[in-house]
C-alpha cells in the first residue's frame, strides 16, 4: 500500500474559517498532489466534534464539502491519537479490498469555545469517573508523570527543556507551524507555570488544522500516479501497529513506560521487518516534553530514563539516526488534535519523497510517525519506506 497524495493546511488560531473550510483545502491539495486522483472512501479522524464544533455526522459533512457526497466515510475518536488511529482504519479499509483508493484525514477546531471549555473537552481523554470529576487537567496528569520522571531520574526542570528550544528551532522553517519563531533556555524556564512542574513552553499550543493523505492499492497504481506528477519516489506503508493501555493512570503498571507505545511498535517494527535501529527519520508525540522524552525511550532509540540526558548532548539531530520532528512536533508545528496523527504521516512522506518545504531530513529511506492518544492511552504507529 502506498502514499500517493498528501495535503495540509498552517496550523493557527483559524476564527475566521471553519473546520469544513480547513477540511476541504486540505483535501483538494492531497488530490492536486495525487495527479487528480480522487478517493473512492474517506476516514476523517476527530476527537472533539461533538463538544467543541456541536456536530455530528463529520465525516459526511466533510465528504460533502469536499466534492465527494455519496462515498463511504465515517469518523474515528481515539481522542488525540484520533489521526493515527484513522490511518490505521483507512488501511484497514484498502488491505481489505472494500477500496482501491482511500483518503484519510484529520480536523480539529479548538478555538471557537473559550479556554476552560476546550481544556475540559481535552481531559475527557482521560477517565471520567476516576480522573475528570475530581477536577483534574490533561497538562495536570503530565504534570504528575513529570514529577516523576524528574524525581527518579535526577532531571531538573533546565535538562527537560531542551526539548522545547530545539522544536521552537525547528519550527521556525516550517510555513505550516503555529509557532513559527525560535526561542530561548530562559524564556523557556521562565514562561508560567500551568502544572508544577509543567510551564507553558513546555506544552503544545491549542489550534485549528486540517491534513489528508490519499492511500492506494498496489504499486502499478502508485507508480502510475508518481509518473503523472513526476516523482520518481514511492512512499509505502510497510507496517502499522495500534495498542491500548489502561485510561487511568492509577491502574498503569508503570507511570514512566508508554506501554501503549511498546506493543504498538513491536507490532508495526514486525510487520514493516525492521527494528528501532532502522529508523532514519521519525515524527513522535510532543503533546508535553515528557511525552516526547518517553517516546524516544519506548520507541527503543534510546534506555529507559536516558532520553532527557542524551537529547540535551546533542542526539536526534540531523545526520544522527534517528532525526527526530524536524517540524517542530506538536510543541511548534502544533496540535490540532485529531487531525494531528496525519500531519505526522504526511510529513513523514514527503521527507521520504525529499519535498518537504521545512526542516529537512537527511534523505531517509525508512520513517515512522508516532501519535497518541490520552496519556498514550492509544498508541498508533505508522512505518513508511521509500520504494524507488
Amino acid at each position: 500500500m502506498f502514499i500517493v497524495g498528501v495535503g495540509f493546511t498552517p496550523i493557527g488560531r483559524w476564527f475566521n474559517r471553519s473546520a469544513r473550510d480547513l477540511f476541504s483545502e486540505a483535501m483538494i491539495k492531497a488530490i492536486e498532489d495525487a495527479g487528480g486522483l480522487k478517493p473512492k472512501a474517506l476516514v476523517v479522524g476527530n476527537m472533539a466534534s461533538s463538544t467543541l464544533m456541536e456536530q455530528d455526522s463529520l465525516a459526511a459533512l466533510m465528504a460533502d464539502y469536499s466534492g465527494l457526497r455519496g462515498i463511504p466515510a465515517f469518523k474515528v475518536e481515539a481522542a488525540c491519537g484520533s489521526g493515527g488511529a484513522a490511518v490505521y482504519a483507512g488501511y484497514s479499509l484498502v488491505s481489505s479490498g472494500l477500496a482501491d483508493v482511500v483518503a484519510v484525514g484529520g480536523v480539529e477546531k479548538l478555538t471557537e469555545k473559550p479556554t476552560a471549555d476546550t481544556t475540559h473537552a481535552l481531559a475527557l481523554a482521560a477517565d471520567r469517573e476516576y480522573e475528570v470529576f475530581y477536577g483534574t487537567s490533561f497538562t495536570g496528569l503530565n504534570a504528575l508523570i513529570t514529577r516523576l520522571y524528574m524525581n527518579k531520574y535526577g532531571y531538573t526542570h533546565e535538562d527537560l527543556a531542551y526539548w522545547a528550544l530545539r522544536m521552537h528551532e525547528y519550527a521556525s522553517y516550517n510555513p505550516y507551524a503555529q509557532l513559527r519563531k525560535k526561542t530561548s533556555l530562559e524564556v523557556i524556564l521562565k514562561s508560567p507555570v500551568i502544572a508544577d512542574p509543567i510551564r507553558l513552553f513546555d506544552c503544545s499550543p491549542i489550534g485549528d488544522g486540517a491534513a489528508v493523505v490519499i492511500l492506494v492499492r498496489g504499486e502499478e497504481r502508485a507508480r502510475e500516479v508518481a509518473k503523472a506528477t513526476g516523482r520518481d519516489v514511492l512512499v509505502e506503508i510497510a507496517g502499522v501497529g495500534v495498542a491500548t493501555d489502561s485510561v487511568d493512570l492509577g491502574s498503569r503498571e508503570d507511570l514512566l513506560t508508554l506501554k501503549s507505545t511498546r506493543l504498538a511498535s513491536r507490532q508495526a517494527y514486525s510487520m514493516a521487518g525492521v527494528d528501532a535501529g532502522d529508523i532514519d527519520y521519525a515524527e513522535v508525540h510532543d503533546a508535553f516534553h515528557i511525552t516526547g522524552y518517553l517516546a524516544l525511550e519506548d520507541l527503543g532509540f534510546t534506555g529507559k530514563g536516558e532520553a532527557a540526558r542524551v537529547w540535551r548532548e546533542g542526539r536526534f539531530v540531523k545526520g544522527d539516526k534517528p532525526e527526530i520532528n524536524f517540524s517542530g512536533g506538536l510543541k511548534a508545528r502544533g496540535h490540532p488534535v485529531g487531525a494531528t496523527g496525519v500531519y505526522q504521516v504526511a510529513e513523514v512522506a514527503m521527507q521520504i519523497r525529499g519535498d518537504y518545504p521545512g526542516y529537512k531530513a537527511s534523505d531517509p529511506e525508512i520513517g515512522l510517525a508516532h501519535n497518541l492518544g490520552g496519556v498514550a492511552t492509544y498508541t498508533s504507529i505508522v512505518v513508511l519506506r521509500r520504494r524507488r
